[in-house]
């Protein structure tokens, strides 16, 4: 019987955010797999015991990067741990996406302030500033060339604490079209979702936004795939290197697909919205588990 730790954050008191969690855990018990839902941070877990620990919503990494990182090099050296401990080293870090655009990427053009940087904002455009750590839009706001002073002090605040940002421009066509997440699971496309814009004008960098608006079913288009599949070959290691992954795309001003983000720690699955994806998942993590 193989024992797989579905690993998560400690929500307190508060209950926990993953629908899909309590439902991936009854699948692979039914499976005949033995599946324990465990805190990353919880010092009591013997990570030696399982044949496999897999990553799904450890939410609360953003704000602990360092740790979370030592966390996954531990685990990764006492069973394996997937996604592994080097991708997420670099996939924690959002200056990968400049190594996406060095690996000839469609990608939203980016540019990184590191405390100590001098500081130029767009004069011309929407432009979005938030962290290179960061999870849910924690931190990340949109602003106008008018706001310029009020996104001043987001990048002071970010700065004073230790944070390197991002200044990206506002992509509008995720006002119309919305952005795109393709799910892949041991490779292969699973299924795709569409939400729409988080950032809505004049929401604090601080304040609390809803990470996945108006989600749907989405049927990929074949250049948005293969966007999609061209990212993860960029993939340290190669594509076959990971589980699991989320490829969020918007449009480009030409309507090209552009990745956004590629998300390969803890991306929501949705399998709440496409349960029909829940028997693969099943079936790779067991496989997973076996190797």
């Amino acid at each position: 019987m193989a024992r797989i730790a579905l690993v998560t954050y400690d929500p307190g008191e508060e209950p926990g955010a993953d629908r899909d969690l309590p439902v991936l855990r009854r699948a692979l018990e039914d499976a005949g797999a033995a599946a324990d839902i465990v805190h990353w941070d919880d010092l009591g877990v013997d990570w030696a015991g399982f044949d496999l620990a897999l990553i799904r919503s450890t939410w609360d990494y953003s704000w602990r990067v360092a740790e979370f990182v030592a966390w996954a090099e531990r685990c990764g050296g006492l069973t394996r741990l997937l996604n592994p401990a080097p991708v997420v080293r670099w996939n924690t870090d959002k200056r990968y996406i400049g190594d996406l655009a060095d690996a000839g990427v469609p990608v939203v053009p980016t540019r990184y302030l590191a405390p100590g940087d001098p500081v130029e904002l767009p004069g011309d455009h929407e432009f979005v500033v938030k962290p290179t750590a960061g999870a849910g839009a924690r931190y990340a706001a949109r602003y106008t060339p008018k706001e310029r002073e009020t996104a001043l002090g987001q990048l002071a605040r970010m700065h004073a604490e230790g944070l390197t940002a991002m200044v990206q421009p506002y992509v509008t066509n995720i006002d119309a079209a919305g952005e795109r997440a393709l799910q892949f699971f041991g490779g292969r496309l699973l299924h795709a979702s569409r939400k729409g814009a988080v950032l809505e004008p004049g929401t604090p960098f601080d304040g609390d936004k809803t990470p996945h608006p108006r989600l749907e079913v989405w049927k990929p288009t074949a250049a948005e795939q293969a966007v999609a599949e061209q990212a993860l070959a960029a993939v340290p290691g190669g594509a076959d290197s990971v589980l699991y992954a989320r490829v969020d795309l918007v449009d480009g001003d030409g309507g090209e697909p552009r990745v956004m983000e590629l998300e390969l720690v803890e991306p929501n699955l949705f399998l709440w919205l496409h349960p029909e994806s829940l028997p693969v998942v099943v079936d790779g993590i067991i496989e997973a588990a076996a190797r």
